[in-house]
């Protein structure tokens, strides 16, 4: 820790991106870090190849990655940050970018000084970095993404005379207009994919919720957000989804695999459950960015991915700093993002994934990406979510604005009951 605080000692904000850091001597003993990992994110060959070089660079270290199930975690993850029941806990963690806000308050490292300093945090993806931050202060780290894109069946396109994607909107509704009714639906898109409305909302300039000085405003009642809805609206109208369902009831991946639609709005991973229904589709599936309102940029959507953090009961920090450090560093984020198909951490390291289509579509998309409101209370608004309610009560033909106040009064609720 020595080394961390002298350097937040000599620094100010105004120079963090220019103070020198000191190394600390090697030594014949290795420290532990323990590194929580969630199933699914790296392969054992990258996992591999990363401890290797990782401990070959760092004498002093011994990498302990120790693989964690995403159901039950943020429980898991809360007791590791309590001393008094994890006095053996893990030094770095892997979450959810948007699991972030739900740690902050006086349990995690503030990584501020390294983030500006030294891992170019002003240049990665916004939708990884924004949940992370509070007030300032960057304790999420980001790590890799994941996004929407638009899935579609190359074959139909081209017998509808679309000869290549749409990149706007107007574009977009009048190719899915041609794909509509010719023996599969022009879109399906279930009534209740309020990702994929927030996305409409945000390229409006509206949002789902906004900070206020005594806390938290539901906001799908601004015009901007108005507008977003009736874009879904006449969107979701080309197909056949359910207005009273999301997009896994049913599973939008077999509506797609049974040939009866021509696009879904969904991660390219999805393709893999598609072919496993169907593989008479292999070759006929493509990818698009979500078209924006102008060619010239894409439509926004929501990021997923992972952040990095560190709790602050570490018994190693300068550890924990140098694991986060070279897992997020150009080397080692563009090696996990073409092992295990995800975009990178920044905007400038797309061109890794350039061969991948539906990667490459992601990394588009995730460069004009957001998350949701970056509150712990959130979680509340999507336990008992009255956006889908509002969706389905407009596409059943109510009035888009009463329904509106009404969703909106309902998450202020959620995200601040004093004041809602």
């Amino acid at each position: 820790m020595r080394r961390r605080l002298l350097a937040l000692m000599g620094a100010s904000a105004a120079l963090m991106t220019t103070a020198a850091c000191g190394l600390l001597p090697g030594g014949s003993d290795r420290s532990t870090v323990t590194v929580w990992l969630m199933k699914g994110t790296a392969s054992d060959d990258f996992l591999k190849r990363f401890t290797t070089d990782f401990e070959a660079t760092h004498p002093d270290i011994r990498l302990d990655i120790q693989i964690q199930e995403w159901t039950g975690i943020g429980p898991k993850v809360q007791a590791a940050m309590k001393p008094e029941d994890a006095p053996d806990g893990p030094d770095v963690i892997e979450v959810g970018n948007t699991q972030v806000p739900q740690y902050v308050e006086g349990r995690l490292l503030d990584l501020t000084l390294e983030a500006v300093r030294d891992w170019g945090i002003d240049d990665c993806l916004p939708g990884l970095t924004d949940p992370g931050r509070d007030r300032n202060h960057q304790y999420g780290i980001p790590w890799y993404a994941a996004n929407r894109v638009v899935v579609y069946r190359k074959d139909l396109f081209a017998q509808a005379g679309i000869t290549e994607p749409p990149r706007t909107r107007e574009e977009w509704l009048d190719a899915t207009r041609r794909l509509d009714g010719a023996g599969a639906q022009g879109i399906y898109l279930a009534g209740q994919d309020w990702y994929t409305l927030a996305g409409f909302v945000w390229d409006e300039g509206g949002d789902l919720a906004v900070r206020r000085s005594e806390g938290w405003k539901g906001a799908l009642d601004s015009e901007d957000a108005l507008r977003g809805m009736e874009f879904y609206r006449q969107l979701q109208a080309l197909g056949d989804g359910p207005v009273d369902a999301d997009e896994e009831h049913p599973p939008q991946a077999g509506v797609f695999a049974e040939g009866k639609a021509a696009q879904i709005i969904a991660v390219p991973g999805v393709v893999r459950s598609i072919l496993a229904e169907n593989p008479e589709l292999e070759g006929d599936i493509g990818y698009f960015p979500v078209p924006g309102k102008t060619a010239e940029k894409p439509g926004a959507v929501f990021t997923g991915g992972s952040d990095l953090i560190v709790p602050r009961n570490t018994d190693q920090p300068d550890g924990a700093i140098d694991v986060i450090g070279a897992l997020v560093s150009e080397k080692w984020a563009t090696d996990l993002a073409r092992t295990m198909n995800y975009v990178p951490n920044k905007e400038k390291l797309a061109g890794a994934v350039a061969g991948n289509e539906g990667v490459a579509a992601m990394a588009k998309g995730a460069a004009h990406g957001r998350a949701t409101p970056s509150t712990p209370e959130w979680a509340e608004v999507e336990a008992d979510n009255p956006i889908k309610r509002y969706m389905t009560a407009v596409l059943n033909g109510g009035d888009p604005r009463r329904e509106a106040e009404k969703a909106s009064d309902a998450i202020t609720e959620a995200l601040d009951p004093v004041y809602g």
